[in-house]
């Protein structure tokens, strides 16, 4: 192949309800983005045909064509030998061996995720890749792992059970419980919180986190919930700020940057706070001013799909941008620690989310 020549990453135009990650991750931003909706889990994200093309002409793009070939290398070592590698590994590994093409986490997780998944038209778990494991579960389920003990997490400690990166082995978790609601928590220091409170004692419930953002494996947990429990609310406690609102956007509708994995891990998440209803009784010390960053995302959001079909979700958001201010969900705390429970409960029980 000739220096000067282009190579075109090409795409299967509306493929994304297929069990395969689209090529056109090449290129995850909103122009590329579509909404659809399913008869059972609303809109979803999902990737329309386009084309990337990469010009050997420019240096940035032989350095990221290297990366893909590198990548590609280290996938079929994987495969080769039966092995699986998680992301973190892969990175050092990658530094170890091209450190002069892969200086960060973000070359790495773009040659992956937009690249190599595109070439291939395959998901990362097929490639070897295992998702990172961050998010923790508590509360009314009882989890069987195969040939291994049940594992009851009513009784397993405030940190909870933590979710494996393996996507297979949460495929085939067999799940018992009599909750009659699964609680999304955005932060890890409210989910002990919560937990230590034996909250979900008091209203039955399954808490699941994914300390902050949503990473895969947490999402495919949660999916995984839904398809055992369909039954059952899926409720999001989240900042009320423009990030809260994108962490419930991703659970509920996906991701740009899944691409053609965004379908199949959504859910139906209602947003049970902190939103507008909230604010009255919490403290004005506890506002703080929204930052450059909070700004932008909040323009990104008011600009997509997602949330065309979402006045309530739009409301919210406009109404983040027109007091210039965030709360989060710590500013529940001012009326004692304990107040956090009760008022979730009492949110719960009156049905009060959306």
């Amino acid at each position: 192949m000739a220096c000067h020549g282009l190579t075109p990453f090409e795409s299967n135009e509306l493929s994304s309800t297929a069990d395969l990650v689209s090529p056109e991750e090449v290129r995850r931003n909103c122009s590329n983005v579509l909404m659809q909706r399913g008869l059972l889990q609303g809109d979803n994200i999902f990737l329309s045909h386009l084309d990337s093309t990469l010009s050997f002409t420019k240096s940035g793009s032989m350095k990221r064509y290297f990366r893909v070939w590198k990548m590609l290398e280290l996938c079929y070592q994987l495969l080769t030998l039966g092995k699986k590698a998680t992301q973190r590994e892969i990175f050092y590994r990658l530094l170890c061996d091209a450190s002069e093409y892969f200086q960060c986490q973000e070359q790495k997780a773009k040659t992956m995720h937009a690249d190599v998944v595109g070439i291939l038209k395959c998901s990362r778990y097929s490639l070897g890749i295992l998702a990172s494991a961050r998010g923790a579960i508590v509360g009314r389920l009882v989890i069987q792992e195969l040939n291994r003990e049940p594992v009851d997490c009513t009784k397993i400690g405030i940190n909870g059970y933590i979710i494996d990166g393996d996507l297979e082995l949460l495929q085939n978790l067999t799940l018992t419980s009599d909750a009659r609601y699964i609680l999304v928590i955005e932060k890890d220091a409210v989910f002990q919180r919560l937990s230590e409170d034996r909250f979900f004692q008091t209203i039955p419930s399954i808490l699941i986190t994914a300390k902050g953002y949503p990473d895969l494996a947490s999402r495919v947990m949660l999916h995984k919930l839904h398809r055992s429990f369909p039954l059952l609310p899926i409720l999001a406690l989240v900042d009320w700020n423009p990030c809260g609102l994108g962490i419930i956007c991703t659970y509920k509708f996906g991701s740009v940057g899944m691409g053609l994995e965004a379908p199949h891990y959504v859910c139906d998440v209602k947003w049970l706070g902190v939103s507008s209803e909230d604010l009255p009784r919490i403290p004005p010390e506890y506002f703080v001013e929204l930052s450059a960053r909070d700004r932008q995302l909040a323009k990104g959001l008011l600009s997509s799909a997602m949330l065309q079909n979402h006045p309530r979700y739009r409301e919210e958001l406009e109404r983040m941008i027109q007091a210039g201010k965030r709360v989060e969900i710590e500013a529940l705390y001012a009326h004692g620690y304990k107040s956090l429970s009760s008022y979730v409960a009492q949110k719960i029980v009156q049905m009060r989310y959306f």
